[in-house]
């Protein structure tokens, strides 16, 4: 690490250490740290082996807000600095980049502490075995938490003293994990997870707000999109109310951004009011496809609009000029949170002036009191549109003509303000969330955009990430792709790809998702069922774990599931069914026993179950009869599905789902499903009662 004393304080920092020749963005906010950051990597282990000392694996990521505050107290004291530096090798890593890294050592602090987040700092020996995890500490002792440099001082003494005591119990510790988590348990998920689903849900609904159990409240977006799978076969109207309910709060609540679309990270509150304001790619990837599918299922106009103006948002705020998208918007500008996003009434009042000032304050809750910190407020819906028109005397059809023009005029102001930060890395899983997302904005609205900017992400991955044969990469920044994918690049990819083909039929997708399939199954399948999360080969992972619920992001296990049985259906290849139900099998227990937090591999479940229709559409592409079939089958609303288009294929030879159909003569739909076929049909009224009665 370098000490350039001598510069200006204006030429350049004081320090500046190894993390400079990093490309994430998180590592690159600790570059000038006088704590002698490493990256994650060989160099930082042989230093702790050749000097015998710990080492401490720092874990966050750019729009994480304690990650700050931690920084800020600790990483850019110098005092504490020179003891982290003297007492243990420190190894800075982004989670978003190294996910594989981040769940190893997440389990070993939710093993010790019972709680889990970010900062998360792991003190290891030379070897990676953890000895000792928390989370956030500040500088000194206080909120009832050690201080940072109290516990480097006695991580120190301890090893000093208990060395080789410390080095035994953390190796048989992190075998004991090893064991645990790969545990050869397999299971069926049982059709009664369905009813378990809806009454565990039941059990921990918010009736007041929606939403399950209390503040912080998390988006449910798997456990969502499994209600109203469960609502389709048949558990009846509380299963869809509950879902209705929990995305009516969510999109009426501060947690939505009401001026510009997407959402933040989650709710510190239970009414979904104020946010942790990050805003996540993931978040709008996943939220996208359950507003879409309510709105197939309700005709609810209001899901429809929080779609698009989330995928808007995506396209305005996230897409790179290359064509895929960031990853995130930090919570914080200016070194406060939310201050990017909060009102005051002044402030509204001198854009808008005083008669749209006052409506538009009373529509959103901007008071002089504030909702949130400094008398600032947080934008929400206080109340439907029907009540605030009534208590104004004002029609709903002109209010809502008026509103566009007043929150345009709000928003351009927003733009001229300090930006959060932008996480600017490209990750091929998130980015197959998105193109999904995309794909399916698409078949609901019609909007070419949403097609056109899933092509061109997905194109550019596969430029970019995907090098050569056998080669998919997770990460890239600033022009430069790395890192071995895991598991979720794979799942995910796979999955964008698969909605991707049946959005334009090019059969270049469905190949490139075929081709990854069988390279997930080669490197990531356990043998004795489901996949593991990192490939085999890295020696710099203690462990490699499986992981069937889901969290944040859905089981990439499950995800992988569905995409594999849903390729099976196009090829009819046994490997990805074999394959899909071993992932099924091994999220069984935990999916039988808790499924609320297996929505994903209930869903990969039904799949496998069915009614999943395999639907083939022929005829020439550019009529309006095959556009009215194809439309159906997009609009229909279904759990699971395979939708094929021999007039769109351009290498249909090894594809058995079309059995020989042509594109010539009229447009037709073919629909099978439970081993049996229906009548072909040429309208889309036709096409969509059959596919109506799959439940």
């Amino acid at each position: 690490m370098t000490d350039p004393k001598d510069q200006p304080a204006h030429a350049q920092p004081r320090f500046e250490n190894r993390l400079a020749r990093e490309t994430s963005p998180y590592l690159l906010q600790h570059k000038n740290n006088p704590v002698d950051w490493y990256p994650w990597g060989e160099e930082a282990f042989e230093k702790a082996r050749r000097e015998n000392k710990p080492l401490l694996i720092s874990i966050g990521y750019s729009a994480c807000h304690w990650c700050h505050v931690m920084e800020h107290e600790s990483f850019e004291n110098e005092a504490i600095a020179r003891l982290v530096n003297e007492t243990v090798v420190p190894i800075k890593v982004d989670r978003e980049e190294r996910p594989d890294v981040d769940a190893i050592y997440m389990d070993v602090c939710m093993a010790m502490t019972g709680q889990g987040g970010w900062p998360l700092n792991a003190f290891v020996t030379p070897e990676l075995n953890p000895f000792f995890v928390g989370t956030y500490f500040p500088p000194e002792d206080r909120y009832g938490r050690p201080g940072f440099a109290s516990v480097i001082r006695q991580i120190g003494e301890a090893w000093g003293r208990e060395r080789l005591e410390i080095t035994a119990q953390a190796r048989d510790m992190t075998e004991q994990m090893a064991r645990y988590k790969q545990a050869d348990i397999r299971q069926p998920v049982e059709e009664a997870a369905w009813s378990r689903l809806v009454a565990e849900a039941s059990s921990s609904f918010d009736l007041r707000w929606g939403g399950f159990g209390g503040a912080p409240k998390f988006p449910p977006d798997q456990k969502l999109a499994a209600l109203l799978a469960a609502y389709h076969g048949g558990a009846g109207q509380a299963a869809l109310d509950m879902v209705c309910k929990t995305l009516d709060g969510m999109a009426s609540g501060g947690m939505y951004d009401q001026l510009g679309g997407g959402f933040a990270r989650y709710s510190v509150d239970e009414k979904w009011l104020i946010p942790h304001f990050e805003k996540m790619l993931y978040n709008q990837a996943l939220l996208v496809p359950v507003y879409l599918d309510s709105f197939l299922l309700t005709g609810n106009a209001e899901h429809r609009r929080v779609a698009v103006e989330t995928l808007d948002w995506v396209l305005r705020d996230l897409c790179s000029p290359e064509g895929p998208f960031y990853c995130a918007l930090d919570a914080d500008s200016e070194g406060e949170e939310g201050k990017y996003y909060v009102w005051t009434p002044g402030e509204v009042h001198a854009i808008l002036g005083d008669s749209d000032g006052a409506l538009f304050c009373d529509y959103y809750d901007v008071t002089p009191g504030g909702n949130f910190e400094h008398g600032t407020s947080a934008l929400r819906l206080r109340e439907p549109l029907t009540d605030f028109c009534r208590r104004h005397g004002i029609s709903e059809s002109d209010w809502s003509t008026r509103l566009p023009s007043l929150k345009a005029k709000l928003l351009e102001v927003r733009y001229q303000r300090v930006a959060p930060g932008l996480d600017d890395k490209c990750l091929t899983g998130w980015n197959g969330l998105m193109i999904s997302a995309l794909s399916r904005g698409f078949q609901v609205l019609g909007d070419l955009r949403y097609l056109d900017s899933a092509r061109k992400a997905a194109e550019v991955l596969l430029l970019n990430q995907r090098p050569a044969a056998g080669t998919l990469l997770r990460s890239r920044c600033k022009g430069q792709s790395r890192i071995a994918a895991v598991l979720e690049d794979y799942s995910y990819f796979i999955a964008g790809l698969l909605d991707l083909h049946e959005s334009c039929f090019d059969a270049g997708y469905l190949n490139h998702a075929a081709e990854l399939a069988s390279e997930m199954n080669a490197r990531f399948a356990d043998p004795r069922g489901g996949f593991f999360y990192a490939a085999e080969g890295d020696n710099s992972l203690i462990m490699r774990t499986r992981e069937m619920h889901d969290g944040a992001l859905p089981s990439p296990a499950s995800v992988a599931a569905q995409s594999l049985l849903r390729l099976h259906g196009y090829f009819q290849r046994e490997d990805f069914r074999s394959a899909a139900m071993s992932a099924i099998e091994a999220a069984g227990p935990g999916a039988n026993r808790m499924p609320s937090a297996f929505g994903s591999a209930l869903l990969a479940a039904r799949f496998a179950k069915g009614p999943t229709p395999q639907i083939v559409i022929t005829g020439d592409s550019e009529s309006a009869s095959t556009s009215e079939l194809l439309n159906a089958a997009w609009t229909t609303y279904l759990p699971s599905r395979v939708i094929a288009n021999v007039s769109g294929q351009t290498n249909t030879s090894n594809l058995p789902i079309l059995g020989g159909k042509s594109a010539d003569g009229p447009s037709r739909a073919y629909v099978c499903f439970d081993y049996a076929c229906k009548e072909p049909v040429g309208d889309a009224q036709s096409l969509r009662k059959q596919l109506e009665s799959a439940k």
